[in-house]
């Protein structure tokens, strides 16, 4: 699935939390409708069936409720895509990544073979169902992911983040079976641009003590046999033995790598001009940067968000003979954003926030909701497979087709919008989390976190209604059939 992912150790943002974020985006001619629900422990023993894979996995026993945003029609299963677990642990599944030809050819992908009626293998739709309720920390969901793919391989390159209170580790794929992950240092950030990102693994460590690296039990002779590594020292540049580097890369993957890092580090180097550093082309943008300032969760949805501002390649910008040429992160088909922050100044049971936004990132806004609870709003859960104003997808879909066609004379009312929004949403976690420090029985506690999830649900359907009045006259007022005459 075409995605862009930042992930931030806790010495980089603001209050010490760990935090992965990800938007999830559809398929160039489709859109994706997504709910946000609380799923129930998985019972022991049950079968897990891929739709697309026809892959069936007997469930483990040490299942535990867990938050998921599914698909709201699940004509190709669940695909549940980010969340946390009662254990206080996150996952977000998956950054699609590319490779090349010698990788493909070493260890193929695991494709469902109807004809032969041979199961395929894992992938997108079922990696954060088949993890996130048993892991135990992030190193644990790491080996778990691995596990699977050495038994069952994947039908797709894969990027995958874990998260818990201290780490956060980022997995990807290699070929069919194999796999390689990195602990995130904790005063860096790191961005994913739907591209092989590791530029560098120590496989000694990763084969030893595992402080920093892990992968596949085999990989060292992996790439030895068919002769991945292509550095003339010694020394393994992941992205040039299992990553690709093509020109489609160039106009849609490395450019939203460029614009982050630019963002996050506007002085460190030169991003423009014909002396730049780095350009949206650079094939050695860095995996991971120390970022000029702490990060906090309106800095990553800014980037997110981003379609190039301040730069010619703006799709908006009014003239500008490069604009539109690179593909935008906040993009026509984002699905939905989840940032999963974990916040270490707070008790245990209310430390996992979960930030959801969804359809358009350049046009709809972000709201924090309480992860360890045992159901959602209904304004996030009840997303239907026909368009409604009933549900927040629809909504911000609805507001986010509507602004872009009204731009020059919307874009102040979206402005308006997420500031109001995002004010208003933090002031509600501030509220609650005071009041469940001031609360001792965990049961009035977890009562207080339903209450701020049904609260943060009203607050924002009441915003994004208003805005929808807004921009809707916006974009009426402007239709081709205008008249500037009224009745005599």
């Amino acid at each position: 699935m075409p995605c862009t992912t930042i992930l931030i150790g806790k010495k980089a943002s603001y209050d010490g939390s760990t935090i992965v974020a990800r938007n999830e985006d559809s398929p160039n001619g489709e859109f994706c409708p997504k709910r946000f629900v609380s799923r129930p422990a998985p019972k022991a023993g049950d079968v897990y069936r891929s739709v697309i894979s026809h892959l069936e996995i007997k469930l483990p026993e040490d299942g535990v409720r867990y938050t998921a945003v599914p698909n709201a029609d699940l004509k190709e299963g669940l695909w549940e895509e980010a969340g946390f677990s009662a254990r206080n642990v996150g996952m977000s599944a998956t950054e699609t990544l590319t490779t090349n030809e010698r990788v493909l050819a070493a260890d193929p992908l695991v494709r469902y073979d109807k004809e032969a009626g041979t199961p395929g293998g894992i992938g997108e739709e079922d990696m954060v169902t088949l993890v996130l309720p048993y892991m135990t920390s992030a190193r644990d969901g790491v080996l778990r992911m691995g596990a699977l793919l050495e038994r069952y391989g994947t039908y797709e390159m894969n990027g995958i983040a874990f998260q818990d209170v201290d780490e956060v580790w980022w997995l990807e794929t290699i070929g069919g079976h194999h796999w390689m992950a990195r602990r995130v240092p904790d005063d860096v950030y790191v961005v994913m641009p739907n591209q092989l990102g590791l530029d560098t693994l120590d496989l000694d460590d990763a084969l030893g003590e595992q402080k920093e690296f892990m992968c596949s039990a085999d990989l060292r002779g992996f790439i030895d046999k068919y002769h991945l590594d292509l550095s003339l020292d010694g020394a393994l540049n992941p992205r040039d033995a299992f990553g690709s580097h093509d020109d489609a890369d160039h106009v849609y993957n490395t450019p939203r790598g460029w614009y982050m890092l630019r963002y996050f580090n506007p002085n460190t180097f030169a991003w423009d001009g014909p002396d730049a550093d780095f350009t949206p082309r650079s094939d050695d943008l860095p995996w991971c940067m120390v970022p000029e300032k702490k990060i906090t969760p309106e800095d990553v949805k800014y980037v997110l968000s981003s379609h190039y501002q301040g730069t010619p390649y703006d799709p908006y910008a009014a003239t500008a003979s490069e604009k539109g040429i690179y593909r935008p992160i906040g993009v026509n088909r984002n699905d939905f954003m989840a940032l999963l922050q974990m916040r270490p100044d707070v008790p245990e049971d209310f430390r996992a926030v979960e930030w959801l936004a969804f359809a358009s990132n350049a046009f709809n806004t972000m709201v924090p909701f309480y992860a360890n609870v045992d159901t959602t709003p209904e304004y996030l859960s009840n997303t239907t497979g026909d368009v409604s104003t009933d549900n927040f997808y629809w909504a911000s879909r609805l507001l986010a087709a509507m602004a872009d066609a009204s731009y020059a004379k919307s874009v102040f009312h979206i402005e308006r919008y997420t500031l109001s929004v995002g004010s208003k949403a933090n002031g509600i976690i501030n509220t609650y989390d005071d009041a469940q420090r001031g609360e001792a029985d965990p049961a009035a506690r977890a009562a207080l976190r339903t209450k701020a999830n049904e609260e943060l649900a009203a607050m924002v359907r009441a915003e994004t209604t208003d805005a929808l009045n807004k921009v809707l006259f916006e974009l009426s007022s402007g239709m081709k059939n205008a008249y500037s005459r009224s009745d005599a």
